[in-house]
């Protein structure tokens, strides 16, 4: 089991940094292509599923160590 919470632990991570890939591209978009549909401060909202993925990442990496020992 401790593969399997080192798996998360690393999925976590790479979740994280494709998470502020995402919120930077998309920030940078709307900086650039400024109207009146959205404030520039939505971009953040595109980091939401990736979050809560992370959460779930952690969550199960730690449940994984726990059930080794």
């Amino acid at each position: 089991m401790k593969t399997l919470s080192t798996v998360f632990w690393i999925l976590a991570v790479l979740l994280s940094d494709v998470m502020c890939a995402v919120v930077a591209y998309n920030y940078c978009n709307m900086i650039n292509y400024t109207g009146n549909s959205a404030p520039v401060s939505a971009a953040f909202f595109a980091g939401i599923p990736y979050a809560i993925g992370i959460v779930i990442c952690i969550i199960l990496a730690i449940f994984f160590k726990k059930k080794n020992g």
